[in-house]
């Protein structure tokens, strides 16, 4: 290695214009892959194909409807709903909401399917019908209907009457989701202004799966469009400050911009989306492209300072940085590779994406950049005392009081895993979005006010075709909907048994008395046979019933719980089914929200995999690498320590761990590296060429790499800061804690690395 480090430099500068040729033909040539690079608009993007929830849930929509959905939320400034002129909007926006693209059903308080006996007769009309011409009693009447329809109330009416909501179900073709839901969404947001505009005393507010389906891809759009200039902003001006020199601050941006442009290609080329995780890749890429050629810059200014040539200092500064820089790079890239071991694609994206830049940006470091900078002007100041004092006086404070920072930092490290047991791994998806996007303002308002987007649903077998109609399986799906309707958490409960109760009620010359499930098979059967009969197209029960009346659909719908709550009901409600209904042969619980709900436990337990093979694969590259097992081994410590304190750190903060974070500890650990690797690799040099003791080893290490180490973790938080500016808190999360891993890996490598470094030397030297 000694040999390609010395021939290295002077191979560069000899063959500079064709590096820099080939440089840019190989970017432009990758850079044909963009044009395959496209935003995701589905939350279905979370989750591999081979996912249980997943397949669970799809095994549902194929027995029935997709549960796509927009919902509008009409509310009227009079808080009342049951008045002419809001009925009249409600019918308006009822019948309109037909023309959305895809759908294949509506549904209001205006269209719901009323049923009522006359004489022998089973009428089924429209509840409300031509609203602007309603008497009072008639307003009233609806009302009262309304407010007792347990197929209504909590769903598309509020207990208060103050809102309602118009569901319409659409059906994605999902050939090209990416222009189909922006179609729907775009209808149905003109459709909203066009109501609001008719009518001013409503505001319509939109929800549903559809909205969320685009608030993820708005997202991910916003946050390439803002974060990524912030972040060029942001890099530049440190660099400026920190590193100095036109030159080198202008052939650094080129060395980030084609990192990024490569990525982004061969991404396109591999097939990868992107979504609001993986739009995140070219902040991370250009934070760590700076980190790379800071290195290069630090060490070749501080040379040309002293009086070297420009050439010479080129070849000086590749010579002492190509293994750490090397090094760095290669575990950083590893890091991000492990993240392929992740439940959730767009983080496996998000990897590949990194990782492709990180592998780019170390190439074009350690070529196009000194072959660039070799061409150009470069203006320094000569400075023959051109010593880093500052971290001079450093190194000799750490090894003054090393004693002391090792054990004060032993116990730092110490009370700060203890907060690693109060972290509990817990999400709201919901609240994956910020108060800024009007996805969640709206859904929030929706669950205050109307009804959740949290659902559960249930495809509940009789285990016999036509075996929806046995009273004993009818009475168990009853009591089921009774046992969640009893649940503090649950808003609403839909299933046919409440529509049987109504028809027998209806033929039974309307009685209240016989509002129950009927007692034989039969009645049941011709209830359903003219009940279906009766209604009108596009509102017929395939959304609720199999095809050979074998199965039930239930949907409970609740409030905005976190993922444990979500599993705490769903056990509860499985553990019910399994004790209490004997006619129900099966029926599991499923939906988007229990999909959410488990992915951040599966995705912990691989990631936890991914962090132990990328500690193993990194251990054994730097025990290669820098030729020793023990100093391998040593550096294990202030690789780890930073994750941990981080987490426990996180556990006093805030106590709840989500899907971003469960990526933390395997995406930073390669990122963290960097410090310990170019530490060391000073360290060694300083031992092994000039043969000093580890005390002035240390001194050494401190001066030549201490300042470029300092701006380096300086970028990379910064850089990280701006990705926690995000609206999508996927990101926002992820970009904090990893600011906070980076920032106590510096503290690490300088407070502890050097004290524990000189201890082990000292008891070996002892020995």
């Amino acid at each position: 290695m000694k040999r390609i480090e010395d021939a290295f430099g002077k191979w560069v500068l000899q063959y500079r214009w064709p590096i820099i040729i080939l440089s840019l033909v190989f970017v432009a040539l990758t850079a044909t892959g963009g044009k395959n690079i496209y935003f995701t608009t589905s939350y279905r993007v979370f989750f591999s194909e081979d996912n249980p929830q997943l397949l669970e849930f799809e095994t549902l929509e194929n027995i029935y409807v997709q549960n796509d959905n927009v919902l509008f939320i009409i509310e009227p400034a009079s808080g009342k709903v049951f008045t002419r002129e809001t009925l009249s909007a409600v019918e308006y926006l009822t019948e309109r909401a037909w023309q959305t693209p895809y759908s294949n059903r509506v549904d209001s308080i205006t269209n719901f399917q009323y049923t009522e006996a006359e004489e022998d007769d089973l009428i089924v009309r429209d509840l409300i019908e031509g609203a602007s011409s309603y008497s009072e009693e008639q307003l009233l009447q609806a009302k009262e209907i309304t407010l007792n329809e347990p197929l209504l109330f909590n769903r598309l009416i509020s207990d208060r009457a103050h809102v309602t909501g118009i569901n319409v179900n659409v059906q994605l073709p999902r050939i090209n989701e990416a222009i189909e839901t922006p179609e729907v969404v775009n209808f149905s947001r003109a459709l909203a202004r066009e109501v609001e505009a008719a009518y001013p005393g409503i505001k319509v507010r939109l929800t549903g799966m559809v909205m969320m389906n685009n608030a993820f891809s708005e997202s991910a759009k916003a946050d390439v469009a803002s974060l990524v200039p912030i972040s060029f902003a942001v890099m530049l001006l440190l660099l400026a400050v920190l590193v100095g020199g036109i030159t080198g601050t202008l052939c650094t941006v080129l060395v980030i911009a084609c990192s990024i442009v490569v990525a982004m290609g061969v991404g396109g080329y591999i097939g990868f989306p992107i979504s609001p995780p993986s739009a995140t890749f070219p902040t991370i890429i250009l934070t760590i492209a700076i980190a790379n050629c800071v290195h290069i810059l630090v060490t070749f200014l501080h040379d040309m300072r002293l009086g070297m040539s420009k050439n010479d200092a080129l070849i000086e500064s590749l010579r002492i940085n190509l293994q750490p820089v090397f090094l760095a790079s290669l575990t950083t890239a590893i890091g991000f590779l492990m993240m392929n071991f992740s439940d959730v694609p767009p983080f496996r994206h998000l990897g590949n994406f990194v990782a492709i830049g990180v592998v780019t940006s170390f190439i074009m470091s350690v070529t196009f950049l000194p072959a660039l900078i070799s061409l150009l002007p470069v203006r320094v100041k000569e400075n023959k005392d051109d010593h880093d004092r500052l971290m001079e006086k450093f190194g000799d404070f750490v090894v003054r009081r090393r004693s002391f920072l090792f054990w004060g930092m032993c116990a730092l490290i110490l009370i700060l895993l203890t907060g690693l047991p109060r972290n509990d791994l817990n999400d709201v998806f919901v609240h994956y979005f910020d108060e800024t996007i009007d996805f969640r303002v709206d859904s929030d308002f929706s669950t205050d006010n109307l009804t959740g987007i949290y659902n559960i649903e249930y495809s509940l077998n009789s285990g016999e075709p036509g075996g929806i109609s046995n009273p004993g399986y009818l009475h168990d799906v009853d009591a089921f909907a009774d046992w969640f309707r009893q649940q503090p958490e649950i808003l609403h409960v839909n299933t046919y048994s409440d529509i049987t109760k109504r028809l027998n009620k209806n033929m039974h010359g309307d009685d209240q008395a016989m509002y129950k499930i009927p007692d034989e098979r039969n009645l049941a059967a011709q209830y359903l046979l003219l009940y279906e009969m009766s209604l009108p197209y596009g509102l017929d029960l395939n959304n609720q019933i199999n095809i050979d009346k074998s199965a039930i659909r239930l949907t409970a719908t609740l409030e905005t719980l976190s993922s444990n709550e979500l599993i705490s009901i769903e056990e509860r409600a499985e553990a019910w089914l399994h004790n209490n209904a004997p006619h129900i042969k099966s029926g599991h619980g499923t939906g988007t929200s229990i999909m959410f709900a488990h992915i951040g436990k599966r995705n912990i337990i691989s990631m936890l995999y991914a962090t132990t093979l990328a500690l193993v694969l990194i251990s054994l590259v730097l025990i290669v690498a820098l030729r020793s097992v023990k100093i391998g081994l040593i550096s294990l410590i202030p690789n780890l320590a930073p994750a941990a304190m981080a987490f426990g750190l996180w556990g006093y903060m805030v106590g709840e761990i989500g899907l971003s974070l469960s990526v933390v500890s395997t995406m930073t650990l390669g990122i963290v590296v960097d410090d310990t690797v170019h530490f060391l690799s000073k360290y060694l040099r300083a031992r092994r060429e000039k043969h000093l003791d580890p005390e002035d080893a240390v001194r050494y290490a401190f001066t030549t790499v201490g300042r470029a180490l300092t701006i380096t973790s300086v970028v990379l938080v910064a850089g990280f800061l701006v990705l926690a500016t995000s609206a999508f808190q996927l990101n926002s999360g992820m970009g904090l804690v990893t600011a906070i891993v980076i920032a106590l890996a510096l503290v690490a490598d300088f407070l502890f690395l050097p004290p524990l470094l000189i201890k082990i030397e000292e008891k070996l030297n002892a020995k």
